[in-house]
């Protein structure tokens, strides 16, 4: 069988495929975040004001971690359909859903108004953000890694991935403005609407240009090689789900692993931070997110550094610096908030993203390495998303409820080590992926499955 080959994507296409997919995920992480900032600053008083203030903030953050919930299965769904119809018309579907769900939520009556509806209308509409947010991840790095070549793979994937901090980026930085320009009272009245109605605009502007790029040339290079299968040998392929477990059930457990450290240390860093700065050690609102908005720009700045030398070093051994960087931080990280001054938070919040992002730059390159073709976007958002139920998703509820028993940071710095720990086994035994072509892993897995057919 010949391998199915494809033309290199001329230099200004991939700039362009790769703004289109920066673009889009920085408007979908925004709304994500967005949620999560909310949640540790006013959804406790607007949502559940019944409870005592800790308890509302737990409360307010099991809602945050509904939408994690969602995300395995807007994972399956949408790699179930990206790898049958192509990444382009997924991710112009998930950016809609997720655009009118945060739109949405700024409408929302609160529990004053409407009751204990509320709450359950605010939960829905976190369902729907999870659900779009985890056919969202898998498309957008598919759609630039398929595209470049694997000399750059790293870099260019990478810039999707900065759509993380820059969502972080703006949503914090759009809150900010906000506490800092309205009273505490409009701010809870209506001004915390804002950040959600802007959703609305940006969701126009991501429209226009995720519909201007291209479909991935891997994947109509690899749909057209199975539809020649199928017509000379009547081969029918399985469901991509069916043959992500058959062939590569091994990558998948190891990307769920590696997710561990890196989710759970961001959101222990950007969204649980809020809660700990401000009603453990003292400092105002607008300091713990000030300290957010400028770790996140810096964030933002060396996800692409560390994503260059994954191509010169290797995935693992540049995820593997993060992972242990993350695990060593956290205790220092702590200390220095406690100092109770906003460089001390500023130093923590920063060195902790900038270690962070050694583990989420090549991940984009290192997920899609591992897969398939026809199986890449169900793979790589299947190990992706489902390892956020046990990481991203219970880590600020869990962080939450170790300060609630324990009065002290040393139970979350031990939570998160221990995080890391088992990402340094994962990494441990993977392979390294950095030289892979992705047609020839597309062609080594229909070689091993036609064996298998044979024998």
């Amino acid at each position: 069988m010949a391998a199915a080959t494809t033309s290199p994507t001329p230099p200004g296409s991939l700039k362009r495929i790769v703004a289109a997919s920066l673009i889009g995920t920085t408007i979908e992480w925004y709304d994500f975040f967005l949620y999560g900032s909310a949640a540790a600053l006013v959804f406790n008083k607007l949502f559940f004001p019944d409870s005592d203030p800790l308890v509302g903030t737990l409360l307010s953050f099991l809602t945050y971690a509904v939408g994690f919930a969602a995300r395995p299965l807007g994972a399956l769904v949408f790699g179930h359909y990206g790898d049958r119809l192509g990444r382009k018309k997924l991710l112009v579907l998930s950016l809609l859903l997720m655009g009118g769900a945060t739109f949405a939520i700024g409408l929302l009556p609160t529990h004053a108004t409407v009751g204990s509806a509320a709450p359950v209308l605010l939960t829905v509409l976190r369902l729907v953000q999870g659900f779009a947010l985890g056919g969202e991840w898998g498309g957008a790095v598919l759609l630039v890694s398929e595209h470049g070549d694997a000399k750059r793979r790293g870099f260019w994937a990478s810039w999707p991935q900065t759509g993380a901090p820059a969502g972080q980026l703006l949503a914090t930085g759009v809150l900010s403005a906000l506490t800092a320009l309205l009273s505490d009272a409009a701010f809870a009245s209506w001004g915390w609407r804002i950040p959600f109605l802007l959703s609305g605009v940006l969701v126009v502007v991501g429209l226009w240009i995720r519909l201007s790029v291209d479909e991935s040339p891997v994947f109509k290079a690899a749909l057209a090689a199975a539809e020649e299968r199928k017509a000379v040998a009547g081969h029918v392929e399985k469901m991509p789900l069916v043959a992500v477990l058959r062939h590569h059930w091994r990558d998948v457990l190891i990307a769920m692993g590696a997710r561990m450290a890196e989710n759970i240390s961001y959101y222990v860093i950007t969204a649980f931070i809020l809660v700990y700065a401000t009603t453990e050690v003292g400092l105002s609102k607008q300091t713990a997110l000030n300290a957010v908005l400028i770790g996140s720009a810096v964030h933002f700045a060396v996800i692409p550094l560390w994503g260059a030398l994954s191509d010169r070093l290797g995935r693992r051994p540049v995820y593997l610096i993060g992972a242990i960087g993350v695990g060593a931080w956290m205790f220092p990280f702590f200390t220095l908030i406690d100092r109770g001054t906003f460089g001390s938070l500023l130093l923590a919040v920063t060195v902790g993203l900038v270690l962070h992002g050694a583990m989420y730059a090549p991940q984009a390159a290192f997920f899609s390495e591992m897969f398939a073709t026809r199986m890449r976007y169900s793979g790589a958002s299947i190990g992706a998303q489902f390892s956020s139920v046990a990481a991203g998703a219970p880590a600020p509820l869990i962080a939450t409820a170790l300060l609630a028993d324990y009065g002290d940071s040393t139970p979350i710095a031990l939570y998160v080590i221990a995080a890391a720990l088992l990402t340094v086994v994962a990494i441990a035994c993977a392979k390294e992926t950095r030289d892979r072509d992705l047609g020839e892993v597309e062609e080594r897995t229909a070689a091993d499955a036609k064996v298998g057919a044979d024998a």
